[in-house]
């Protein structure tokens, strides 16, 4: 009996996560881009995935009118969302190719889109100022103080991505080697990477890690109502409490951004920046101005530091 495309899709998905072990991001994101090709392209076959069905369909969701906000209704996609969902359609349709259900990728005869990316998205040093302010004055248990800063350092000197910040095991710091590791299952490229840790860091790691004794929960970043890793729910409650008291309207992935620019600004090294960030391609690093062997690293990490932050 012949597969339908959802069949195949759902075949995808289960080698993505039990054979190549892709983060549940990733897989969000596929279930997601799929999910939008299929409402919007509906009745679509293996056999109708040509480069004209493509088109069709990033007209459809360029064009599509949706409400946003107060009831605003919106038309149009950032470049960035349509790279976006071209990327995660072309893993599963790359997928089909190599099990020989199509003889090609569609997307192999289209232009990429190439986002551009020219709006502020680093922290100013007296942005990162106010958001320390507030981390100091309404967090309201020593712990959480504590937590919250290293939160705070480890975001802004190792640049770090969310979910690999948030799956942090005590397991992965060497106090001795000052090194994180960032292990291949929780980082988007898949593979392990090591980091210097700078002294500011290590610092506020062992404070924190005194303060969280009782703890048994083997994660880093730790729950203030259970022995147990700190939720991405209360990741972003923490994050829009400090949007408050800060007066910063920032995101967590500035802090990506402003690890990397200051981090080229103090050493104007690309190509370790790139290690640094676990990025596949120097492209990304490029675009995104934003990471080989640890100890080669650490000078030019120990050379940032807030007082010289653009």
């Amino acid at each position: 009996m012949k597969k339908d495309i959802r069949q195949l899709f759902d075949e995808f998905m289960h080698e993505c996560e039990y054979v190549r072990m892709r983060r549940q991001e990733t897989l969000k994101g596929y279930k997601i881009s799929f999910s939008t090709f299929l409402k919007l392209v509906p009745g679509v076959t293996v056999q109708l995935l040509t480069p004209l069905t493509l088109t069709n369909y990033f007209k459809i969701l360029h064009e599509r009118k949706r409400i946003v906000g107060k009831g605003e209704i919106k038309s149009g996609i950032k470049k960035s969302t349509l790279a976006s969902h071209w990327n995660k359609l072309s893993a599963f349709f790359s997928w089909l190719v190599a099990k020989k259900y199509m003889e090609s990728n569609p997307f192999d005869e289209m232009q990429h889109p190439t986002p551009i990316y020219e709006d502020k998205k680093f922290l100013k040093k007296e942005e990162i100022e106010k958001i320390l302010a507030a981390i100091h004055s309404h967090s309201s248990t020593l712990l959480l103080v504590k937590r919250n800063l290293v939160i705070f350092y480890l975001l802004l000197f190792c640049g770090l991505r969310k979910e690999e910040l948030m799956l942090l095991q005590i397991r992965d710091i060497d106090f001795e080697r000052k090194v994180l590791t960032i292990r291949a299952d929780i980082s988007k490229s898949a593979h392990t990477r090591q980091l210097p840790l700078h002294s500011t860091v290590l610092l506020y790691l062992k404070d924190y890690l005194k303060e969280r004794k009782d703890y048994t929960t083997q994660y880093l970043i730790v729950s203030s109502s259970r022995d147990d890793k700190f939720s991405f729910d209360g990741l972003r409650h923490l994050i829009n409490k400090l949007r408050l008291y800060s007066g910063v309207r920032f995101h967590l992935h500035q802090f990506r951004h402003t690890f990397a620019v200051n981090f080229l600004k103090s050493s104007n090294n690309l190509v370790t920046l790139k290690h640094l960030l676990g990025h596949k391609d120097i492209k990304m690093t490029m675009v995104y101005l934003r990471c080989l062997p640890t100890d080669g690293m650490r000078d030019d990490v120990e050379n940032m530091s807030i007082d010289s932050f653009i």
